[in-house]
């Protein structure tokens, strides 16, 4: 933190109008779009590695603090960036669970080898009822992502009836035994995952029959009735989303709210060598950048698909896998996806939160990979210590975007940064106005060399100044230990308007989110 503040510093002296500035952007707080779902900033929890167990559950008889099984520590956290949504249990493992076997006294769970992530064995400390412990807890919605790859109709028909019925059936009944009397609030509900791979390997006509096969038998009371996802396509894909939004109507009785899709983000862009979280060389930095950035074209090109077969865009598109994916750090076993989480992972949530802003006629949900100790954390455990990632981070500033008003936006000489032949704008940016009345922006630079000036005019709103965080670091790699916890994280900012006009520097490898005075 020494090295930031500094910086800081000498930042906010330049923070003066009349500086020359490259990009210019222009808001208009009287030009307004969709909402930006809350559901954009949700998390993902999955049984793979230390992602749950240890993590996120210790048990109700560790020593380390916890609430009744959850360590304390890690709830203050994501209480504190407003978790909106938690995914679970799966991801690949969702297709291979059964969720009897997580139900009644633990001592008595079926034990099982987690065959997708590692071969350990699952006890099934954690099931259907400590899940939504959990999500009551943080204050979120619950997403189940439902059996299809090894399940059967009945038994997702009959998890649903376990969870939400308020009856005397004998499922009802089984829940309270449990003890759970009213009812679980399932609030989105997803038939499969993952189906073109882990989930079954399947065709778009395949799968989409199974969908209405299964959806077909899925009834809830009308009260505790969830939104239904259908497990779409990845990467440049678009057949999934064409036909599932073809064949499968949205509001019938046979529902289809959403299509799912999934991206991650790979330095190298191979699933062989993915490349390093710590010490990589500037070109991977370059080339995470370009390829964090094909986000936009890959929603842009489901969206047309999706226009074209629902003009009145009843069916959301749920990004609910996303986030950076690189060779496991340290000696974790390769199974358990562990890596370390740098200011490069900032830049890349900051700018797909700014993606999924601009589409969020169609994007309704965005789901990170995942919430602890998986991939792109935002936090880590080492036991009973635990650290917030540079990811974590802009979460926390991002979280006045939550359910604000889209307000347009007018980049122009944006400048690139190019390293070889590869190139990306170096700058990027979104607004909107928040719950609170103010109008939020939020810029990012991510250039990992050279400050960037932005020059920003206003209309439809006063301003005196803004007010917020910014977020950098000295090196491209720079990132938080369990001995310095503290090495990466947000600054106070604040810069003067003149005549109702900016010019804000950001640093290399900054993200700057302020709100309006």
């Amino acid at each position: 933190m020494r090295m930031i503040k500094p910086l800081v510093m000498a930042l906010g002296l330049s923070m003066s109008f009349g500086a020359f500035a490259d990009t210019q952007i222009k808001i208009d707080a009287s030009k307004t779009g969709p909402v930006i779902n809350k559901n954009i900033y949700s998390q993902f929890t999955e049984h793979l590695g230390r992602g749950i167990y240890e993590g996120l559950w210790v048990g109700p008889e560790s020593n380390i603090p916890n609430t009744r099984g959850w360590r304390n520590d890690v709830l203050a956290a994501l209480k504190e960036i407003q978790v909106p949504l938690l995914r679970w249990p799966g991801g690949c493992f969702a297709d291979e669970y059964h969720w009897r076997d997580g139900i009644g006294p633990r001592d008595q769970r079926m034990v099982r080898v987690n065959t997708n992530w590692g071969g350990v064995l699952e006890d099934n400390a954690v099931g259907t009822h400590e899940f939504f412990d959990l999500v009551e807890i943080l204050g979120a919605e619950a997403y189940v992502n439902g059996n299809l790859g090894t399940g059967t109709p009945q038994e997702m028909a009959e998890w649903l009836e376990y969870m939400t019925s308020d009856s005397k059936s004998t499922l009802a009944e089984l829940r309270r035994k449990n003890g759970r009397d009213k009812p679980f609030r399932v609030h989105y509900f997803a038939i499969g995952n993952e189906a073109w791979g882990c989930g079954g390997n399947m065709t778009p006509e395949v799968y989409t029959n199974l969908y209405k096969q299964y959806a077909s038998f899925l009834k809830t009371p009308k009260d505790n009735t969830p939104i239904l996802i259908a497990s779409g396509g990845h990467t440049e894909d678009t057949e999934w989303a064409d036909h599932l939004t073809k064949n499968v109507k949205p509001n019938w009785a046979l529902r289809m709210d959403a299509v799912s899709f999934h991206y991650y983000t790979l330095p190298t862009g191979s699933w062989e060598k993915k490349g390093a979280a710590l010490g990589f060389p500037e070109a991977e930095w370059m080339s995470t950048m370009v390829n964090t950035l094909k986000m936009d074209q890959f929603i842009i090109n489901n969206k047309k698909v999706m226009d074209k077969n629902d003009p009145e865009k009843k069916v959301g598109f749920y990004v609910d896998e996303w986030g950076t994916w690189y060779d496991v750090t340290g000696d974790d076993d390769p199974g358990f996806l562990y890596q370390q989480n740098t200011i490069r992972d900032a830049i890349v949530a900051a700018l797909n939160f700014n993606i999924f802003h601009k589409h969020a006629d169609r994007v309704h949900m965005s789901i990170i990979a995942q919430m602890v100790n998986v991939l792109q954390a935002m936090i880590l455990t080492d036991k009973e210590k635990m650290i917030l990632t540079p990811t974590y981070h802009v979460f926390n500033m991002y979280k006045p975007f939550q359910d604000a008003t889209s307000i347009a936006i007018d980049l122009k000489k944006v400048p690139t940064y190019k390293l070889g032949k590869a190139s990306v704008p170096s700058v990027s940016a979104t607004a909107a106005r928040a719950k609170d009345g103010k109008v939020y922006i939020a810029l990012v630079n991510a250039n990992p060399n050279a400050a960037e000036t932005v020059d920003i005019s206003l209309a439809g709103v006063t301003v005196n100044g803004v007010k917020g965080q910014v977020l950098t670091a000295p090196e491209m790699d720079s990132h938080n230990t369990f001995a310095e916890p503290e090495k990466v994280k947000p600054a106070p900012f604040e810069a003067k308007a003149n005549a109702g006009k900016l010019a804000i520097e950001i640093p290399a490898k900054g993200v700057i989110v302020v709100a309006v005075e």
